[in-house]
């Protein structure tokens, strides 16, 4: 099948960018002091070659998150993810078919495992690249494309998504249960005009004035309470250990109270937290004492909890025991690290999850259909962060602002490393300056990705 209004990928290209973290974050025992971006430039022409148009894909590595190891160093999986988007970028200038984005990326992913055990050869690695690293070195291709596609045809690439521009239904990238369905039937043609937005509270985070050790002194917040007066936060996200149960629950309760404390100076009286154990849980069971333990300590702190991140190994079918039908009686729990395709989001509901982490650095093409699939079973929904940047925040809020369901957006670049949002701030003060706990996203509402 093929639409007049196809593409052709004419050129890639790929760079990367190093910033700088004001602060270190911790999460999963690892310590992050540094993102780099990869940024990726797409050049695409129309099936008549009259038209053409440049997109902009930009998204940490990422490497700490989506390839954790015991068998390659950090270095390693460093080297080999920025490699491996240079040849997914190699690859794509290889490619002479016309497509909608979704067809080409769908297509050129077909490559992925073999250039991912390809340079596990080359590098003489102890392992190969997993699937999840794969999409997250890939997303900044595959966001410049879908970019590109919506500047040719000079409209958002959310308006992209119907039969009059798609070769496909979804039952071909998904199942026969989404026969005759596009993805225009799970997004919005707006974007929602503002989205609350989840701050980040680390492992290694100072709550209080006396947490302090050292000052950064960059006129930034440096306490809990600061964060929440300087932003308006109602939305926090808690860091827990996953495998030191006393130490997550006196964390969570420790929080309650700094934020009890500085919502009643604003006059505040509805926030919530989401609770991430990074996969450090042995089992359920964890997840279920440690919400009955906060329950018993604090109703106010509990009814706060909104949903759990995924609290046990990304390795679902290496573990079937790992089932979290008796925590999700109590709190949604979402699937994180292990979401990266449609068998394992089906995986995931078999084994008691009920609600998905979506995220921008997972593939803007594999984030509709994740999307599209949770939204059609019900599943609660949420876009999370890969301490995203500048662009790739807006990305990743463009994302949220156009999936109906989702609760909130994560951001803590402006955490971390503020300075990735220097060159945005002024073009889009509604996404960086924050005042009342919530970024405007009816912003991105421009051609392309709306940025």
């Amino acid at each position: 099948m093929s639409k007049s209004t196809d593409i052709r990928i004419k050129s890639a290209a790929c760079a990367v960018e190093q910033l700088p973290f004001r602060a270190p974050l911790k999460f999963g025992g690892r310590v992050l002091e540094k993102s780099l971006l990869i940024n990726v430039d797409v050049e695409v022409e129309s099936r008549d070659g009259k038209r053409h148009a440049s997109g902009f894909g930009s998204m940490p590595l990422g490497n700490i998150w989506s390839w954790p190891s015991e068998k390659v160093t950090g270095e390693q999986t460093e080297t080999a993810m920025q490699r491996f988007a240079e040849e997914i970028v190699d690859l794509a200038n290889e490619c002479s078919e016309f497509g909608h984005p979704i067809d080409l990326v769908y297509h050129l992913s077909g490559e992925y495992d073999h250039l991912a055990k390809q340079l596990a050869t080359q590098l003489k690695m102890a392992e190969a690249m997993p699937e999840l690293a794969q999409l997250v070195a890939a997303s900044s291709f595959d966001a410049a494309l879908h970019d590109a596609y919506g500047r040719l045809h000079n409209v958002n690439s959310f308006d992209t998504l119907s039969s009059k521009f798609m070769n496909y239904d979804l039952s071909e990238y998904l199942d026969s249960e989404f026969k005759g369905e596009y993805l225009d039937k799970y997004t919005l043609r707006q974007p929602k005009e503002r989205l609350p937005l989840y701050h980040l509270v680390g492992a290694l985070d100072p709550l209080t004035d006396a947490d302090v050790t050292k000052k950064i002194g960059d006129g930034l917040p440096e306490t809990l309470p600061q964060w929440i007066a300087h932003n308006g936060l109602t939305h926090m996200k808690i860091k827990l250990a996953g495998d030191d149960f006393e130490w997550d629950v006196a964390r969570t309760v420790a929080v309650n109270t700094v934020a009890e404390e500085a919502q009643a100076r604003r006059g505040c009286t509805q926030w919530f937290y989401s609770v991430d154990f990074n996969e450090k849980c042995q089992n359920v069971n964890y997840v279920v004492d440690f919400l009955k333990q906060i329950k018993s300590k604090s109703v106010a702190a509990f009814d706060r909890i909104q949903y759990v991140e995924q609290p046990t190994h990304r390795d679902l079918k290496a573990h079937p025991e790992n089932k979290m039908h008796e925590a999700a009686k109590i709190k949604p729990v979402v699937i994180d690290e292990s979401l990266v395709n449609y068998d394992s989001l089906l995986l995931a509901r078999e084994q008691g999850y009920t609600g998905a982490a979506l995220k921008a650095c997972k593939g803007q093409t594999e984030t509709l259909l994740l999307g599209a699939a949770a939204q059609k079973f019900g599943m609660f929904l949420c876009v999370q962060d890969l301490t995203c940047p500048g662009y790739s925040f807006l990305h990743s809020a463009s994302i949220a602002a156009h999936l109906p369901g989702v609760a909130a957006v994560e951001g803590n670049g402006r955490q971390y490393c503020p300075a990735g949002n220097k060159p945005w701030n002024k073009r889009f003060p509604t996404m960086f300056d924050i005042t009342d706990g919530t970024v405007g996203t009816g912003a991105l509402n421009g051609i392309g990705l709306g940025i």
